[in-house]
C-alpha cells in the first residue's frame, strides 16, 4: 500500500460541521477543508480544497428535511468521485427519508430506496449510519452498510443510573425487537404501546399492553419527531401508576411543537444523540455524544479492521 492510500481524510457536510469535527479530533486527524459557494437562487456548490486523489475519504452528514441536507452529501459525493478519490465513505449518522421504506399504499415512493440508488451513483462506495428507522434499508444498497446502534452508547448511560424496578417500553408495536434488546441487556421487564394513528403525526388511540405500576420506565425508539407518540406514552403510563418516565430516542428531529410538547410532559428526561443538532436548548433533553464511536468504526474501516466490538446488541 502505497503512502497516499494510507491517508484517510474527513469532511464535513454544513448541517454536521460540529459533529464532523468532534469525529476528527477523535480520529486523531484535522478536519478537511470544504467551500460552500452559494448562488442567488438558492443553487450551492459545494468543493473540496484539498487534494483526495488516491485517498479514503469519509463525508459527514445527516439528511434530515428539508433536501438541501440530502442534495449537498449527494454532490459531495459526485465532487469526491470527480476528484479520484479512492474509498469514498458517506457517514449519515441519520439517514433521512427512511420512513418511506415501503409502499404502503397504493401510488406512493419507496424514498428509502431512491435515495440508496442516488448516493451510489454519486460515488458513495460505503454507508456508515446509525439506527437506521427500518434494517432492511440496508437491502436497498448494493456497496457495504455499517449499521451502528446507539444503544452502544445508550447502555452504559443507562446502566450508571442504576434504577430500581427498572422497566423498558416500546410506544408503538413496531419498536418491539428494540425494547426486547434493551431489556435483554439490562435484565428489566418490558411493556408495549399499542397506537392507531388518525393521520400522519396523530394518534386517535393508545393503550399499554404491560404493567408499570411503582417501575422506572425508560421509553425507547429510534427517532423523536413530533414527539406526539412518545410523550401520550410516558403521560399513559404515569397515569397507570410509574414512577418515573426516561426516554432514549436516537435522532432528535423535534419538529412542530416537539420542544413544547416534552417540556409539558411527563417525561423526566428526553435522552438523544448529536446525530441531528437540536434546534434549541431544553433542560429536560440530554444529548449523548457520537462522535468517538464513529471514529472509532471508521478507523476499523479504514484498517479493514472488525467492528463487531462496537455492537452492545
Amino acid at each position: 500500500m502505497s503512502e497516499t492510500e494510507k491517508i484517510a481524510k474527513i469532511f464535513p457536510c454544513s448541517q454536521s460541521q460540529q459533529l464532523a469535527q468532534e469525529i476528527a479530533d477523535a480520529y486523531g486527524i484535522p478536519l478537511g477543508k470544504v467551500n460552500r459557494l452559494e448562488f442567488s437562487d438558492g443553487e450551492f456548490q459545494p468543493s473540496f480544497e484539498e487534494s483526495v486523489r488516491g485517498t479514503r475519504i469519509f463525508i459527514v452528514g445527516s439528511t434530515h428535511p428539508g433536501s438541501e441536507n440530502l442534495m449537498e452529501m449527494l454532490l459531495m459525493c459526485d465532487a469526491a468521485k470527480r476528484s479520484s478519490a479512492r474509498h469514498i465513505t458517506a457517514v449519515m449518522p441519520y439517514f433521512g427519508w427512511a420512513r418511506q421504506d415501503r409502499k404502503d399504499k397504493p401510488r406512493v415512493p419507496i424514498a428509502a430506496k431512491m435515495i440508496a440508488k442516488m448516493l451510489e451513483t454519486a460515488g458513495a462506495t460505503r454507508i456508515i449510519t446509525m439506527d437506521l428507522h427500518a434494517d432492511q434499508i440496508q437491502g436497498f444498497f448494493e456497496k457495504p452498510v455499517d449499521h451502528l446502534f446507539a444503544s452502544t452508547i445508550f447502555l452504559p448511560y443507562l446502566k450508571e443510573l442504576n434504577l430500581e424496578d427498572l422497566t423498558i417500553a416500546s410506544p408503538d408495536m413496531g419498536g418491539s425487537k428494540r425494547a426486547y434488546a434493551y431489556s435483554k441487556y439490562l435484565e428489566s421487564d418490558v411493556v408495549i404501546c399499542y397506537k392507531q394513528r388518525a393521520k400522519a403525526n396523530l394518534i386517535s388511540h393508545m393503550e399499554l399492553i404491560g404493567d408499570v405500576t411503582d417501575k422506572n420506565v425508560v421509553l425507547v425508539d429510534d427517532m423523536v419527531d413530533t414527539a406526539g407518540t412518545l410523550t401520550h406514552a410516558a403521560n399513559l403510563m404515569m397515569e397507570r401508576g410509574a414512577r418515573s418516565v426516561r426516554a432514549v430516542c436516537t435522532h432528535p428531529i423535534l419538529s412542530g411543537k416537539a420542544y413544547e410538547r416534552v417540556e409539558e410532559s411527563a417525561l423526566e428526561e428526553l435522552i438523544v444523540t448529536d446525530s441531528i443538532p437540536l434546534r434549541q436548548e431544553s433542560k429536560k433533553i440530554r444529548v449523548i455524544k457520537s462522535a468517538e464511536l464513529f471514529a472509532d468504526v471508521m478507523k476499523a474501516v479504514h484498517h479493514n479492521k472488525s467492528i463487531s466490538s462496537k455492537f452492545l446488541m
